[in-house]
């Protein structure tokens, strides 16, 4: 039996995700309505993130830098694309949606590290970084190529009355 390549397990376990992948989670779910732009600025992927109550409010922790957030959804919804290292994403206008989004998006990425334990169980754990450092670079690629949306959500309001 041939040794596998990382590019090789990255690609079984993207296509096990399926529906599941999150750039198809943000294409569909997210991009599909009204969206403001949020810059992460996390061009390669917070190694550290953690979401921290704190008697102001709710901050989510990147690599020692702290980012100051509405609630806990947006927190959850971030915290996947600074894991992934996204530099800017959009986020849905519409606050009841988020939470939602953000269990998709959080349970995609937990099967993503089942997925790549599953198939590259036997192999070292160098393999096994250098996999999902594969995953998380085409998952950039694509967010990127997917565009992060207008800086403020269009409003169509029509004033005249018929």
């Amino acid at each position: 039996m041939a040794m596998e390549t990382v590019q090789s397990v990255a690609a079984r376990v993207k296509t096990a995700l399926g529906e599941a992948w999150i750039p198809t989670i943000y294409r569909q779910h997210v991009l599909a309505d009204r969206t403001r732009r949020y810059a992460l600025n996390c061009p390669t992927g917070a190694r550290y993130v953690e979401i921290i109550h704190t008697l102001l409010g709710i901050e989510v922790k990147l690599d020692g830098r702290r980012v100051s957030v509405p609630d806990l959804a947006v927190a959850r919804y971030l915290a996947v694309f600074a894991r992934i290292g996204a530099e800017a994403i959009a986020i849905p206008y519409d606050i009841t949606r988020i939470s939602r989004v953000a269990d998709w998006m959080e349970q995609s990425w937990q099967r993503l590290l089942l997925l790549v334990e599953h198939h590259a169980g036997g192999r070292s754990l160098y393999f096994r970084a250098r996999v999902r450092s594969c995953l998380r670079q085409w998952m950039r690629e694509e967010l990127k190529a997917l565009g992060a949306g207008a800086p403020y959500p269009s409003f169509e309001l029509t004033t005249r009355r018929r």
